[in-house]
């Protein structure tokens, strides 16, 4: 398979506009507004988002890469030789390329991934690093069901990395579904290593939400630059700022859009009015304590092997096995 197949398999396909209209008509029509945090990530939303990742208050990045970095030889020997890679929304790759550079021969590695740039720049990328090594990319939001292709040597197992703490973003028991629906992709011996955000001070996570260079302010307020390029919206972006708070009771970070004036926006024959500081939900980021996700995968079926952390235990890298 070569790098420009990536978008001819028959069985996926990235968000269609339709989709995205309908997923936005939804969620501003319903209360609490929300707009569904997948589509953050256009072209400019991946490079922001890169530039949050180096950010000096977003720990979560470069926590996670460290724990993966020290633990490499643990991590693969885990993991056992001859697996099946299937990396979920691994973006740049720079975490998997840590993995796949420590784990013995691994018969192939599986990207899914809704970006599509994004996933023809790590494939091309890969495919020079790890020339021997079969990578078969999926364009696909891996929220749906999505068929993997057959690699060309049969593997040992499969392991699903999924990392970056986006299992946060899913509500608890929308997280505990996906996970049942992981853990069939793992079974007969496979496993899962995840990236999970911990639970921490609430200064040190509003922080990382809230960073003084704005970087993920721009953000946020791209989706409605993207809702209006794509959607022919009329969001005056002046007229929203971004805010994130952290709240302890659910545990988890709310990321919003919060209108500044009393407004109104056009999207279509659809018209929407906004009072001041009436709110728009664009990210919930759930933290756990180690034992709460541990609970969280057995009831998905998943049996907890190991968990490695970093000194502060600002972050978990999860192994499962099904």
């Amino acid at each position: 398979m070569t790098a420009d197949s990536i978008t001819t398999l028959p069985h996926v396909s990235a968000p269609e506009a339709a989709e995205f209209q309908a997923d936005v008509i939804a969620g501003l029509s319903s209360n609490p507004r929300t707009i569904p945090c997948k589509y953050f990530y256009d072209a400019e939303g991946a490079v922001l988002f890169q530039k949050i990742c180096e950010l000096p208050e977003y720990y979560v990045t470069r926590t996670e890469i460290d724990i993966l970095d020290r633990n490499r030889t643990d991590i693969a020997s885990e993991l056992g030789p001859d697996v099946q890679l299937i990396g979920l929304g691994t973006g740049a790759g720079t975490k998997t390329r840590i993995l796949i550079e420590a784990l013995d021969n691994p018969a192939v590695y599986v990207p899914v991934d809704i970006s599509e740039q994004q996933l023809r720049e790590s494939t091309a990328l890969f495919r020079k690093i790890f020339p021997n090594l079969e990578i078969l990319p999926v364009c696909a939001d891996y929220l749906q069901p999505v068929v993997l292709p057959r690699p060309s040597r049969k593997p040992a197992r499969n392991i699903v990395y999924f990392p970056g703490s986006t299992i946060g973003n899913f509500e608890p028991d929308e997280a505990a579904e996906f996970l049942r629906r992981v853990a069939n992709v793992c079974r007969g011996g496979g496993g899962l290593l995840i990236g999970v955000d911990l639970k921490k001070d609430r200064r040190v996570l509003e922080a990382a939400y809230n960073d003084r260079a704005g970087v993920t302010a721009q953000f946020n307020l791209n989706l409605l630059r993207r809702i209006n390029r794509e959607l022919g919206a009329d969001f005056d972006l002046d007229r929203w700022s971004h805010r994130a708070i952290y709240n302890s009771d659910a545990g988890r970070i709310e990321m919003h859009l919060v209108s500044e004036t009393d407004q109104f926006v056009h999207l279509n024959q659809h018209k929407f009015h906004f009072s001041r500081e009436e709110k728009i939900i664009t990210e919930f980021s759930y933290k756990y304590a180690p034992d709460e996700f541990a609970r969280l995968a057995a009831k998905a079926g998943f049996h907890f092997v190991r968990m490695w952390t970093d000194a502060a235990a600002l972050f978990g890298v999860f192994y499962f096995t099904s």
